[in-house]
């Protein structure tokens, strides 16, 4: 029996083990919804924003680590894919996009929505082809999932209307897309030995570790203990080294904490493990630098390498570790986690004792509150902005929880959508999304698809009614904060409006009862907690021209008749600087 471009492709989906569609119905997409609709192990979800349903989609292949789809119409229906498309291609997920076009007869002629959108998303995919005519299939298709699979990033399918409901020829062609196991990226055995003789060479060696690291967990910590290596991180690296490690020394950057940013400067042999930490203001200049990674292309494009071996992980540990001295001298390592410890204690937590009649309240103490009450496998999806620095520094990792986020992309309003994506995917898992005001604000509508479908996904809003990274970049640059606040919304009222149990959080001795009443809840819930707006996060190291901006912008404060908000911010903040 003849089938049509549509469903030609559905099946393809289906034989990919696809399960789900995220998207906006619209005309153009019409032969693909129906050919979902009429297609057993398949399902459409109903988004309210094409961007939401790419996070969505993201998400979950994120946490499946299979193939997931988002679709869109032609014209703005598909623009709205592209920036969660950017988050999902530089994260490195496979993302499968259908991006519906106007009638191919009227291509080129400056028709209604016409875009181009096979040259649009060129940039946020790894594939991105036009199908023109039905001939065409299986080969472009199935392309398109292999490259999506095999890199792994977004790849995107131009399709025509008319061209969706043609017949395929030929059309016993197989389906069945069959996987391949991935290679294995093994380095060359004189890099290895080059990165052997450094280690054994230095008398002061730390790991910093990325994601790259997921699935060599034990090798990176037996390393460690070899080297007497304390270990720092990036963010996404966090949730794969940091638990139940006793040399764990913290993480770098703008979110950072703890000892990681003097023990990578203090070190005399930096080795840079499954990371592309793009912050090169916080990696020296000064000290001999290794890197290890699966991606040639990622070694010495941050900061100075000496050393670079090219390869997987695991594969590299497992030729190294064998050629490493144990070393007997551990007084750097045992220094560096010795600050750490004094600095989760001192700094770190300065927010989260004796706060509990604080308000507004501690946006630290209810990240603290959050984690204590979530799954031991909870996901939890995370804003962009403070959101992000009060999850890296708050949430527990234990080899089970995940924590996503736009962590590389750097977008706003990822949480709620993320959400959806991993809920839809994997319903019996507990579901937190941590949003910002400003984040939510932005996709409020998700709201709806959330109720709609009726997912168990809890919804932690931090109203502060301001951009609060936002503002904490102008101070830095000596700028007074402007245009960074909104007026006040009740978010909880909202969240009851669209049918979600909700609530509002004003004390600090109400968030344990809130968090554990909307986490036990069948269905979806919204915590809205009122945070102190004055919050910033401050960076582990601090340099002088931050603090010039930091004087600079204060001093326009007050001599805009700001010096009650200068106060203010001042004892919000003092506890947390870096001593």
């Amino acid at each position: 029996m003849a089938r049509t471009v549509a469903e030609h492709l559905v099946d393809q989906l289906v034989a990919a083990g696809v399960e789900r569609v995220y998207g906006i119905v619209g005309d153009s997409l019409n032969p693909v919804v129906d050919a979902v609709r009429r297609t057993d192990g398949i399902d459409w979800v109903h988004v309210r924003h094409e961007e939401a349903a790419a996070f969505a989609a993201a998400a979950e292949a994120e946490v499946t680590g299979k193939l997931a789809v988002c679709a869109g119409s032609c014209g703005p229906g598909n623009l709205h894919l592209i920036n969660g498309l950017y988050d999902a291609n530089r994260s490195g997920v496979p993302v499968l996009a259908i991006a519906s076009h106007i009638p191919s007869a009227q291509i080129g002629t400056k028709f209604f929505q016409e875009t181009h959108p096979d040259r649009l998303f060129t940039e946020a995919s790894v594939f991105s082809e036009m199908i023109s005519t039905a001939a065409q299939l299986p080969r472009v298709t199935r392309s398109a999932i292999q490259h999506a699979l095999a890199e792994p990033g977004v790849a995107v399918l131009t399709l025509p209307g008319d061209v969706a409901d043609e017949e395929v020829p030929d059309d016993d062609a197989p389906i069945p897309i069959p996987g391949a196991c991935p290679a294995r990226v093994v380095p060359h055995d004189a890099d290895v030995a080059a990165l052997a003789d450094a280690i054994n060479a230095a008398r002061k060696v730390t790991l910093f570790v990325g994601a790259g690291a997921r699935d060599a967990r034990a090798e990176v910590l037996e390393l460690a203990d070899l080297a007497a290596a304390p270990v720092g991180h990036s963010l996404r690296g966090k949730e794969i080294i940091q638990y139940d490690n006793p040399h764990d020394v913290g993480m770098s950057g703008l979110l950072g904490y703890g000892s990681c940013h003097e023990a990578v400067h203090d070190a005399d042999l930096l080795i840079l493990v499954g990371t592309d930490f793009p912050y090169d203001s916080f990696l020296p200049d000064d000290v001999p630098t290794a890197q290890i990674d699966i991606d040639a292309s990622h070694l010495g494009r941050r900061t100075r390498l000496d050393l670079p071996v090219h390869g997987d992980v695991g594969e590299t540990l497992r030729l190294l570790n064998p050629q490493i001295e144990r070393k007997s001298d551990r007084k750097f390592l045992e220094a560096m986690v010795d600050r750490h410890a004094k600095v989760m204690t001192k700094v770190v937590g300065a927010y989260t004792r004796k706060v509990e009649k604080h308000t507004p309240i501690h946006p630290e103490y209810a990240a603290v509150q959050l984690d204590e009450a979530a799954a031991e496998d909870a996901v939890f999806t995370v804003d962009t902005g403070m959101n992000n620095v009060w999850a890296a520094r708050y949430l527990t990792p234990n080899g089970r929880r995940r924590v996503i986020g736009s962590f590389i992309h750097g977008s706003m309003a990822n949480a709620l959508p993320h959400a959806i994506g991993v809920s839809m995917s994997q319903p019996d898992r507990q579901v937190v999304a941590l949003a910002g005001d400003g984040g939510l604000s932005m996709l409020l509508g998700e709201l709806i698809t959330v109720r709609a479908y009726d997912l168990p996904v809890t919804v932690v809003v931090f109203n502060n009614s301001t951009l609060g990274m936002v503002k904490l970049e102008m101070l830095v640059e000596g700028l007074p904060s402007h245009g960074t606040d909104s007026p006040e919304v009740d978010y909880s009222a909202i969240g009851t409006a669209v049918g979600i149990p909700s609530q509002r959080v004003t004390k600090p001795k109400d968030l344990a009862k809130a968090f554990s009443s909307a986490l036990d809840s069948d269905g979806p819930a919204l915590v809205e907690v009122m945070t102190d707006p004055r919050a910033l996060s401050i960076p582990p190291s601090i340099t002088t021209g931050q603090i010039r901006g930091f004087t600079t912008a204060m001093t326009k404060e007050i001599f805009g008749g700001g010096m009650g908000e200068v106060m203010s911010m001042a004892r919000s903040n003092l506890r947390n600087l870096p001593r």
